[in-house]
């Protein structure tokens, strides 16, 4: 038995060994210094796969194609801003939108909440079309109200400057009223200015502030040009344009008519703010860095122009188709209700002597024994003619045909357009 392990122990000790060589050879391979070129390729594939790495992290979130201008404007879903609308689904439909300044509800007392309510209760009962309520929420941007404030800063240092002019001629002149009197000036306009000069230096600590947000409110109103109805083969673009233009900016005005009965002033938003609005939906982490107001504040788009702008000469020829349809429909229901009034007046009228006729008749009735027959039959002809007269005049009225109403319109047509003149 013993003898029979020897030759296996041999032959395992013999594969140990040959194992121990392997490993040996191997470890000096990998530890020989590589060629510069094999060293060289092993890096630039170690940096390929790095840059790869940093270049898969920076375009995370990315697009990794080249972007038209067809696929940008499917993923906006609009085509074009103008004219204060914003165009969408190929001129098929129309939208405007219309700011909305909020009241202070909180700080109201119990009747003006009510007050409020009411006014909303009746906007909503009021609307014939649909809307969209949209808020966004958007960093305070207190810009505009750093300059004017820097800008009355400036004035009252030039005020105090010309103050200071007049004080030391009053010195000069040995006028001690007068002196007074600017130095007593002079010391309120320079509280002011160190007062303003806080307030400045306030609102631009506030400003610098990225948490400072605030809230705006928008209604949403579309039109299609569908809705015109009656075939639109029959229409020119510009005059489908015109027609969706022309009732949306009537939809807009009562829109804005109806929420002021809830103390909610509202306005529509032009072409520029449309614009901001659409960026900052679209834009919101670079819509404070890259403000569009700024840019459009250095007038890269601008063009010599000295003629009214065609949007505005559009908005004051519906404001007055508008103004003159409200006079027109203001005289008519004044005379129709004057008419109305005369009809109501000669009815009471009216009765009023058919009872006088029916007693006469009874006493005539009464008498009759007592008085000739010819002139108990007189007296009941006069007594029976003595209201057709009435009658006459109450049916020319209800047909319009009496001078009164025929006169009216112009007169009262005059005073309601004078007034409206005296209140603008």
């Amino acid at each position: 038995m013993g003898s029979e392990m020897i030759p296996l122990l041999q032959v395992g000790i013999f594969l140990i060994f040959i194992i121990m060589i392997l490993l040996i050879a191997i470890y000096i391979y990998l530890m020989k210094p590589k060629a510069p070129k094999e060293r060289k390729e092993q890096e630039h594939i170690i940096e390929s796969e790095e840059d790869g790495k940093k270049k898969v992290e920076q375009d995370y979130g990315k697009f990794t194609t080249n972007l038209t201008r067809e696929s940008i404007f499917d993923f906006m879903e609009f085509e074009e801003i103008v004219d204060n609308m914003i165009v969408r689904k190929n001129g098929t439909q129309y939208i405007m939108v219309l700011q909305c300044n909020g009241v202070n509800y909180d700080l109201m007392s119990e009747q003006e909440k009510i007050s409020v309510e009411e006014g909303f209760v009746q906007f909503l009962n009021t609307l014939r079309f649909p809307i969209q309520l949209y808020i966004q929420s958007r960093t305070l941007n207190l810009r505009d109200i750093i300059e004017e404030y820097k800008a009355r800063v400036d004035n009252l240092t030039i005020e105090i400057d010309r103050l200071d002019a007049r004080i030391a001629q009053a010195k000069a002149q040995g006028n001690r009223a007068l002196r007074e009197k600017l130095e007593f000036e002079k010391k309120r306009k320079v509280n002011i200015l160190e007062y303003g000069i806080s307030i400045t230096d306030y609102v631009e600590k506030l400003s610098s502030n990225k948490n400072v947000l605030q809230q705006r409110t928008y209604v949403v109103v579309s039109y299609y040009s569908a809705e015109i109805g009656g075939g639109l083969d029959k229409f020119s673009k510009e005059e489908i344009y015109n027609m969706c233009f022309s009732e949306l900016y009537t939809r807009c005005q009562n829109i804005s008519s109806a929420l002021a009965t809830s103390q909610i002033t509202s306005s529509i938003l032009d072409s520029e703010e449309l614009a901001e609005l659409l960026y900052i939906a679209y834009n919101r982490d670079e819509a404070e860095l890259l403000q569009l107001s700024k840019a459009l504040d250095s007038q890269y788009d601008a063009l010599y122009s000295t003629g009214k702008d065609v949007l505005k000469k559009k908005q004051e020829k519906l404001d007055q188709e508008i103004s003159l349809a409200a006079i027109d429909m203001a005289t008519d229901s004044i005379l129709k209700a004057d008419k109305r009034k005369q009809i109501e007046e000669l009815e009471i009228q009216i009765n009023k002597e058919e009872k006088i006729k029916q007693k006469a008749s009874e006493l005539l009735d009464n008498y009759k024994d007592q008085l000739d027959k010819r002139v108990f039959k007189y007296a009941k002809e006069e007594i029976e003619n003595s209201g057709s007269k009435k009658e006459e005049d109450k049916k020319q009225l209800a047909e319009g045909k009496t001078k009164s109403s025929q006169t009216a319109s112009p007169v009262v047509r005059k005073k309601i357009v004078k007034k409206r003149r005296a209140e603008n």
